[in-house]
């Protein structure tokens, strides 16, 4: 899943200082799982910009709504017929979505209203870690299911590196060493020598260093 902060108020706040009628568009996707921007917190959001205006001696109207989801066209068309009635719209989606409404509606002001920091899973109840970096070819095959590029802080695909010790990384003692995770699987299922295997680069074209990528899927494709 994708996982995100919600922004500080004050830097929303800023966002909309000339605004005295906004949108709120939540999410039903990842936001809401990781309770940053579903229905809820769309409405506790609501409610701090009305209180921080009106103790700032303004008022503003804020109207909610949470999509079924905001990185799909057909969900961010159903708001087509009342987006021109705000001065602005605060997505409280990741990343992906303010794009696709900025897209859609052209003439209208889109803010976000969530840091989008990663992808990743719920480790414990309220706390979600990253495990994935989106870099297109997956290697995690060779390292029993590990991602050392998303989890080494240097993204080493030939750890460890010097710095760590004890398993823990040299960032900091709260950073676990992914690469001492590694190592020692293997010597605990005694295949060790698969790190000693000589293996092809990997293709950093598929990640982010080719460019923006798009995926298509032939037979459903229009």
């Amino acid at each position: 899943m994708i996982i995100a902060d919600r922004k500080p108020i004050n830097e929303i706040l800023y966002m909309i200082k000339d605004c005295k009628k906004i949108l709120i568009l939540g999410c039903k996707g990842c936001v809401t799982v990781c309770n940053v921007g579903g229905s809820k917190e769309v409405g506790i959001l609501a409610s701090l910009l009305k209180i921080a205006r009106k103790t700032g001696g303004d008022t503003i109207i804020v109207e909610e709504r949470t999509l079924e989801r905001q990185c799909d066209p057909e969900y961010v068309e159903t708001v087509k017929d009342i987006i021109n009635e705000y001065d602005a719209v605060i997505s409280m989606a990741c990343g992906v979505g303010p794009q696709f409404l900025s897209e859609m509606y052209p003439d209208r002001r889109i803010y976000p209203g969530v840091n989008t920091t990663s992808f990743g899973g719920a480790v414990r109840h309220g706390v979600w870690a990253e495990r994935c970096a989106g870099c297109g070819t997956c290697v995690i095959h060779m390292f029993d299911g590990m991602c050392p590029v998303a989890r080494c802080s240097k993204s080493l695909l030939n750890g460890p590196c010097g710095g760590s010790s004890k398993g823990k990384c040299e960032i900091s003692n709260d950073v676990d060493c992914i690469w001492d995770k590694i190592v020692r699987k293997k010597m605990e299922q005694g295949r060790l020598d698969d790190l000693l295997v000589v293996k092809e680069a990997k293709n950093w074209q598929t990640a982010r260093d080719g460019g923006p990528r798009t995926s298509i899927r032939e037979d459903i494709a229009e």
